[in-house]
């Protein structure tokens, strides 16, 4: 319950904050005509919509596994960002084209320093938020929280990014590329989509691994077996191979072992289940072990 207080009160104050931005930022777009601030505003806004349907999903995020539904309900939050995901993408596409439809019509010029300063005092907010969801975040596992600290930390270098650019580019006008002053808001929002894309299509490759139950990359196999090898050597048990699956934030791993003696004790199986199941807590939070004997 402490967990699930938690959760929710990070997504309350990402979905205000996201929501003060958005509105500073689209009134700042038409005052100031710059697209770079309504890229802003347009990709805040479609995360509150994101947000709104995760406050009302969080208590099945939090439900016991049962016959009925052997894996909980963890898919479901793969499923919903894996449509934050998509979201994303298709919102990155779409101001795209409009941007570029803007400086293919002869560019949109604005107050450069104007920008500059709105960007930074944008930034500055940006980190704030960030600190406080992340000292928040600190003792939980949470694939949701840990992609909208992912979309502020990309919040923070867009708008830090930007900052700079506008403020170099008021010296632009008086060098060979002055001719690009007039262009320089497009340029910089299509950049910035651009950089934001690589991450955007790791989390949506994260989603969908989770969602058809692939295994983890190498290196958090390896992590793993750091873990467990240790505890099973206590007890000898040798491990045959490793069933690790990632659902939405829980990890299922399934050992499956062998032994030299010809009879297993079922203490010493208990013992080691407990110590393996407490040690990956502590490592991963929302984690479940079994082993599995094999002849």
């Amino acid at each position: 319950m402490i967990t699930e207080k938690k959760e929710k009160q990070i997504l309350l104050m990402s979905f205000f904050s996201g929501l003060m931005f958005a509105v500073v930022e689209f009134i700042f777009s038409i005052y100031s005509h710059s697209q770079s601030a309504l890229t802003d505003a347009v990709y805040d806004a479609s995360e509150l919509v994101f947000i709104a349907l995760l406050l009302f999903l969080t208590p099945l995020f939090h439900k016991p596994v049962s016959e009925k539904h052997p894996y909980g309900y963890f898919q479901i939050e793969s499923i919903f960002v894996i449509i934050k995901g998509v979201m994303m993408l298709s919102v990155t596409m779409g101001v795209s084209a409009e941007v570029l439809d803007s400086a293919l019509s002869g560019g949109n010029p604005v107050d450069h320093a104007q920008v500059s300063l709105f960007q930074f005092c944008l930034g500055a907010a940006s980190i704030v938020i960030f600190l406080i969801m992340k000292r928040l975040n600190r003792n939980l596992s949470s694939p949701t929280i840990t992609a909208e600290l992912l979309g502020w930390k990309l919040d923070i270098v867009y708008s830090l990014g930007m900052s700079l650019a506008f403020f170099v580019s008021m010296y632009l006008e008086k060098t060979p590329l002055g001719f690009l002053t007039p262009y320089f808001d497009q340029i910089v929002a299509v950049i910035v989509m651009v950089f934001m894309l690589p991450e955007s299509i790791k989390v949506l490759w994260g989603a969908v691994k989770d969602l058809f139950l692939f295994s983890p990359d190498e290196t958090f196999m390896e992590e793993v077996k750091e873990i467990c090898h240790p505890i099973l050597e206590q007890y000898q048990f040798t491990p045959v191979f490793f069933d690790i699956t990632r659902t939405g934030r829980n990890l299922w791993i399934a050992i499956y072992f062998q032994i030299e003696a010809d009879s297993l004790e079922v203490k010493n199986l208990e013992l080691a289940l407990k110590v393996l199941n407490e040690k990956a807590k502590e490592a991963f939070q929302e984690s479940t072990c079994e082993l599995i004997l094999v002849p």
